[in-house]
């Protein structure tokens, strides 16, 4: 009985330990660049495209459209287990939300 009430009690703590993290502003999120013209978009597009090709095409064939939070979020992730230089996830990411 002493063991479940501490186990619930650590439970509790977890979980409002991660809603106030997921309420908090992060910043290490990758941001997307901001093309200036349509000729840089249509440039930036495709070089995520070939860099999504090169690091996650191994993998993965190319996602349904996600909204950009969520799309960052798992850019984020695949960041961190491919190894993907940062640059490589900015694109990507401005190719994956376009």
């Amino acid at each position: 009985m002493r063991l479940a009430i501490i186990i619930a009690g650590w439970a509790l703590a977890l979980l409002s330990v991660m809603g106030v993290a997921a309420d908090s502003p992060r910043n290490n999120a990758p941001t997307t660049p901001v093309a200036q013209n349509s000729a840089q978009a249509e440039a930036m597009r495709f070089e995520g495209e070939k860099r999504f090709r090169a690091n996650c095409g191994r993998c993965h064939a190319a996602p349904q459209k996600f909204p950009p939070r969520m799309m960052a979020t798992i850019v984020r992730h695949m960041r961190v287990r491919a190894t993907i230089t940062d640059e490589d996830t900015r694109l990507v990411l401005f190719y994956m939300t376009q």
